[in-house]
Formats: structure tokens, C-alpha cells, sequence
């Protein structure tokens, strides 16, 4: 069976609105920076638990601030050149390593987490797949976008 992506771009008519009354109300709060998110779901007619379930899985195509900075943690092998070969096709893709931090390897699996500054203009669903699809790379997951 063929693997498919894990993000997808999908035409905000045919989503329920909850996630775009979500992005209406992180917008809300971008521009406004003493708004709290109780006083932005209430604008927006959302639950507080609901903004937060979805907060960070949903964002607009394009947002210049909101989603550059992502945090990815994978499970390598133990093998040598591999965290190097890892970190090589991240600035192949243009993307900023702003940190990294490994574990020290436990029954030949090194736990690394990095974080990047993604800028404009960048394929992650490309990236990732790339570095899921690299030998040795075990796991990989986004934990973290900002």
C-alpha cells in the first residue's frame, strides 16, 4: 500500500468550521497582541478546548509568521554520517537549523530532535518525506510548529 503525505491542502469551503473559526481566531490574536484566547474564541464562537485541539494542526497556506519555526524529532540508527546526511538534505531544502540535540545512543538508536526556521517558500511535505524516507532514519515526527 502507498504511503501517503501527512498534510494536505484542502479548500476551507469544505472544511468544518471549526478550523477556519480557529485560524480566525489565532489571526485575531496576531493582530492583537493583549487579546487572550478566551476573548478570541469568544469573538469567533469556539470552545476554548476546541481552539486548543487544533491550534497547531491548522493554519492558513502562505502565513509569513505562523509556522516557520518547526520542531522535528526522529530516531536514527547508530550509524556514522547519518545525523550528517540528515542535516544536509534539511539545508538542501533551504531551511535554517536554528538547534540540535541528540541523546547518546541506547541499543544503537539516537534520539535527535531538531528545530528549524522553515522561511518562505518551503516544500515540508517534501523535507519530511525526504527524511522519512532516508535509510536509518527510524521515526520521524513533527512535534512543534510555530
Amino acid at each position: 500500500m502507498e504511503k501517503t503525505s501527512d498534510f494536505y491542502i484542502v479548500d476551507k469551503r469544505v472544511l468544518p468550521e471549526v478550523f477556519t473559526k480557529v485560524v480566525t481566531a489565532k489571526q485575531l490574536m496576531l493582530s492583537d497582541e493583549k487579546l487572550t484566547v478566551a476573548e478570541a474564541v469568544a469573538k469567533v464562537g469556539i470552545s476554548r478546548s476546541a481552539f486548543y485541539k487544533y491550534k497547531d494542526h491548522v493554519s492558513c497556506l502562505g502565513e509569513s509568521k505562523m509556522g516557520r519555526i518547526m520542531t522535528v524529532a526522529c530516531d536514527l540508527r547508530d550509524e556514522a554520517g547519518l545525523l550528517s546526511c540528515v542535516l544536509n538534505i534539511i539545508a538542501s531544502h533551504g531551511v535554517n537549523i536554528l538547534t540540535i540535540n541528540q541523546t547518546i545512543p541506547i541499543n544503537g538508536i539516537a534520539n535527535v530532535t531538531i528545530t528549524v526556521d522553515t522561511g518562505n517558500g518551503v516544500d515540508i511535505t517534501e523535507l519530511i518525506e525526504k527524511l522519512k524516507n532516508t535509510d536509518g532514519v527510524l521515526t520521524l515526527k513533527i512535534i512543534a510548529r510555530e
